[in-house]
């Protein structure tokens, strides 16, 4: 099992396993700290803002056969 990390982090790096992304993930021990939020990363070119507590994730690696 994976170590649970506190969602305090302002700036997290994503790959391609983590897609769909939302925030909070399930890695963060309080993932229930607000509700979960699909964030369209690949859309937005490779970087998402959490619209409820601001976390700024960045998608590092190649992406593909996601929409």
């Amino acid at each position: 099992m994976a170590e649970l990390k506190e969602n305090t982090a302002r700036f997290i790096e994503v790959t391609a396993k983590d897609l769909p992304l939302h925030c909070p993930t399930p890695e963060m021990l309080k993932w229930n700290s607000h509700p979960r939020v699909f964030l369209p990363i690949v859309k937005n070119g490779g970087e998402a803002l959490c619209p409820y507590c601001g976390t700024h994730y960045k998608l590092t690696g190649p992406v593909s056969g996601h929409h």
